[in-house]
Protein backbone atom coordinates (compact mmCIF):
# COMPACT_ATOMS: atom_id res chain seq x y z
CA UNK A 1 0.00 0.00 0.00
CA UNK A 2 1.37 3.54 -0.68
CA UNK A 3 2.33 5.47 2.11
CA UNK A 4 0.91 9.07 2.09
CA UNK A 5 2.75 12.36 2.70
CA UNK A 6 2.97 14.58 5.56
CA UNK A 7 2.18 17.31 2.99
CA UNK A 8 -0.48 15.09 1.16
CA UNK A 9 -2.29 14.64 5.20
CA UNK A 10 -1.85 18.17 6.07
CA UNK A 11 -3.45 19.63 2.16
CA UNK A 12 -6.09 16.76 3.44
CA UNK A 13 -6.79 18.44 6.32
CA UNK A 14 -6.92 21.88 5.20
CA UNK A 15 -9.15 20.78 2.91
CA UNK A 16 -11.72 19.27 5.64
CA UNK A 17 -11.21 22.37 7.68
CA UNK A 18 -12.10 24.48 4.82
CA UNK A 19 -15.48 22.68 3.72
CA UNK A 20 -16.22 21.90 7.60
CA UNK A 21 -16.29 25.77 8.13
CA UNK A 22 -18.38 26.45 5.58
CA UNK A 23 -20.85 23.73 6.95
CA UNK A 24 -20.66 24.39 9.62
CA UNK A 25 -21.89 28.63 8.80
CA UNK A 26 -24.41 27.32 7.30
CA UNK A 27 -26.39 24.97 9.14
CA UNK A 28 -24.46 25.57 12.67
CA UNK A 29 -22.97 22.91 14.91
CA UNK A 30 -26.30 20.68 15.02
CA UNK A 31 -27.55 21.15 11.77
CA UNK A 32 -23.60 19.95 10.34
CA UNK A 33 -24.86 16.31 10.80
CA UNK A 34 -21.80 13.89 9.75
CA UNK A 35 -23.87 13.20 6.62
CA UNK A 36 -24.07 16.74 5.38
CA UNK A 37 -20.12 16.81 6.65
CA UNK A 38 -19.60 14.26 4.19
CA UNK A 39 -21.28 16.29 1.68
CA UNK A 40 -19.22 19.03 1.92
CA UNK A 41 -16.20 17.51 2.07
CA UNK A 42 -16.76 15.09 -0.77
CA UNK A 43 -15.36 12.60 1.99
CA UNK A 44 -16.52 9.38 4.14
CA UNK A 45 -16.56 9.64 7.82
CA UNK A 46 -13.45 7.75 8.37
CA UNK A 47 -11.70 9.68 6.15
CA UNK A 48 -12.94 13.15 8.05
CA UNK A 49 -12.36 10.94 11.25
CA UNK A 50 -8.97 9.77 10.62
CA UNK A 51 -7.79 13.59 10.59
CA UNK A 52 -10.42 14.92 13.44
CA UNK A 53 -11.75 12.44 16.83
CA UNK A 54 -15.38 13.63 16.28
CA UNK A 55 -17.38 16.51 15.51
CA UNK A 56 -16.47 18.68 18.44
CA UNK A 57 -12.98 18.30 17.80
CA UNK A 58 -13.30 19.38 14.24
CA UNK A 59 -15.21 22.53 14.67
CA UNK A 60 -12.75 23.11 17.35
CA UNK A 61 -10.37 22.82 15.16
CA UNK A 62 -11.74 25.03 12.62
CA UNK A 63 -12.15 27.95 15.03
CA UNK A 64 -8.52 27.31 16.44
CA UNK A 65 -7.54 27.74 13.08
CA UNK A 66 -9.52 31.22 12.45
CA UNK A 67 -8.05 31.96 15.93
CA UNK A 68 -4.19 31.42 14.51
CA UNK A 69 -5.06 33.32 11.80
CA UNK A 70 -6.42 36.23 13.32
CA UNK A 71 -3.19 36.37 16.02
CA UNK A 72 -0.72 36.58 13.48
CA UNK A 73 -2.35 39.76 12.13
CA UNK A 74 -3.26 41.41 15.29
CA UNK A 75 0.71 41.13 16.30
CA UNK A 76 2.14 42.28 12.76
CA UNK A 77 -0.42 45.21 11.94
CA UNK A 78 -2.61 45.25 15.17
CA UNK A 79 -6.98 44.61 15.81
CA UNK A 80 -7.92 47.08 13.50
CA UNK A 81 -6.21 45.26 10.49
CA UNK A 82 -8.11 42.54 11.02
CA UNK A 83 -11.32 44.62 11.40
CA UNK A 84 -10.63 46.24 7.92
CA UNK A 85 -9.25 42.89 5.97
CA UNK A 86 -12.67 41.48 7.19
CA UNK A 87 -14.42 44.51 5.83
CA UNK A 88 -12.44 43.87 3.12
CA UNK A 89 -13.56 40.61 2.12
CA UNK A 90 -17.09 41.05 3.83
CA UNK A 91 -18.89 40.09 0.51
CA UNK A 92 -16.88 36.66 -0.38
CA UNK A 93 -18.16 33.31 0.70
CA UNK A 94 -15.27 32.21 2.66
CA UNK A 95 -15.69 35.48 4.80
CA UNK A 96 -19.76 34.21 5.03
CA UNK A 97 -18.89 30.96 6.50
CA UNK A 98 -16.02 32.41 8.75
CA UNK A 99 -18.64 34.63 10.25
CA UNK A 100 -20.94 32.05 11.14
CA UNK A 101 -18.16 29.86 12.49
CA UNK A 102 -17.35 32.78 14.69
CA UNK A 103 -21.07 33.41 15.82
CA UNK A 104 -21.15 29.51 16.12
CA UNK A 105 -18.13 29.98 18.41
CA UNK A 106 -19.75 32.98 20.76
CA UNK A 107 -23.20 30.65 20.65
CA UNK A 108 -21.47 27.81 22.28
CA UNK A 109 -19.21 29.56 24.66
CA UNK A 110 -22.91 30.56 26.17
CA UNK A 111 -24.24 27.35 26.21
CA UNK A 112 -21.73 24.32 26.55
CA UNK A 113 -18.80 24.97 29.24
CA UNK A 114 -16.51 21.52 28.08
CA UNK A 115 -16.24 23.78 24.70
CA UNK A 116 -15.97 27.18 26.89
CA UNK A 117 -12.83 25.86 28.65
CA UNK A 118 -11.15 24.02 25.45
CA UNK A 119 -11.69 27.57 23.86
CA UNK A 120 -10.05 29.85 26.73
CA UNK A 121 -6.45 29.39 25.62
CA UNK A 122 -7.45 30.17 21.98
CA UNK A 123 -8.92 33.47 23.10
CA UNK A 124 -6.39 34.08 25.31
CA UNK A 125 -3.89 34.25 22.38
CA UNK A 126 -5.98 36.53 20.98
CA UNK A 127 -6.35 39.04 23.69
CA UNK A 128 -2.33 38.86 24.73
CA UNK A 129 -1.73 39.68 21.02
CA UNK A 130 -3.46 42.55 20.90
CA UNK A 131 -2.24 43.88 24.61
CA UNK A 132 1.20 43.26 22.99
CA UNK A 133 0.90 44.87 19.88
CA UNK A 134 -0.75 47.81 21.70
CA UNK A 135 1.89 47.63 24.65
CA UNK A 136 4.50 48.02 21.01
CA UNK A 137 2.67 50.92 19.78
CA UNK A 138 2.35 52.98 23.14
CA UNK A 139 5.97 52.32 22.89
CA UNK A 140 6.53 53.70 20.07
CA UNK A 141 4.59 56.76 21.24
CA UNK A 142 1.82 56.19 18.36
CA UNK A 143 -0.90 55.42 21.38
CA UNK A 144 -2.76 57.67 23.75
CA UNK A 145 -1.51 57.14 27.35
CA UNK A 146 -4.43 58.58 29.30
CA UNK A 147 -6.20 54.98 28.82
CA UNK A 148 -4.51 52.29 30.27
CA UNK A 149 -3.85 48.92 27.51
CA UNK A 150 -6.54 46.84 29.21
CA UNK A 151 -8.92 49.66 28.34
CA UNK A 152 -7.96 49.93 25.19
CA UNK A 153 -7.60 46.03 24.42
CA UNK A 154 -11.46 45.73 25.58
CA UNK A 155 -12.32 48.52 23.29
CA UNK A 156 -11.10 47.62 20.18
CA UNK A 157 -12.24 44.01 21.36
CA UNK A 158 -16.11 45.27 21.42
CA UNK A 159 -15.40 47.59 18.15
CA UNK A 160 -14.38 44.04 16.39
CA UNK A 161 -17.74 42.10 17.78
CA UNK A 162 -19.88 44.39 16.74
CA UNK A 163 -18.07 44.24 13.44
CA UNK A 164 -18.68 40.23 12.94
CA UNK A 165 -22.54 40.83 14.22
CA UNK A 166 -23.27 43.45 11.84
CA UNK A 167 -21.57 41.96 8.83
CA UNK A 168 -23.28 38.35 9.75
CA UNK A 169 -26.22 39.61 10.18
CA UNK A 170 -26.04 40.56 6.80
CA UNK A 171 -26.20 44.41 6.96
CA UNK A 172 -24.23 46.24 4.36
CA UNK A 173 -20.76 47.44 5.00
CA UNK A 174 -21.57 51.01 3.54
CA UNK A 175 -18.72 53.48 5.40
CA UNK A 176 -17.57 50.69 8.00
CA UNK A 177 -13.81 51.83 6.81
CA UNK A 178 -14.61 55.49 8.03
CA UNK A 179 -16.30 53.86 11.18
CA UNK A 180 -12.54 52.23 11.29
CA UNK A 181 -10.64 55.27 10.70
CA UNK A 182 -12.68 56.73 13.88
CA UNK A 183 -11.68 53.25 16.18
CA UNK A 184 -8.33 54.04 15.04
CA UNK A 185 -7.92 57.15 16.28
CA UNK A 186 -9.89 56.83 19.44
CA UNK A 187 -6.93 54.57 20.58
CA UNK A 188 -3.84 56.85 18.47
CA UNK A 189 -2.02 59.74 20.68
CA UNK A 190 -3.31 63.21 19.49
Amino acid sequence: MPRVSQDQLDARRQEILAAARACFARHGYEGATVRRLEEATGLSRGAIFHHFRDKDSLFLAVAEDDAVAMVETVARNGLVQVMRDLLARAVSPDTTGWLGSQLEVSRRLRTDPAFARRWTERSAAIAEATRDRLARQREAGVLREDVPIDVLAQFLELAYDGLVLHLAMGRPAGDLGRVLDLVEEAVRRP
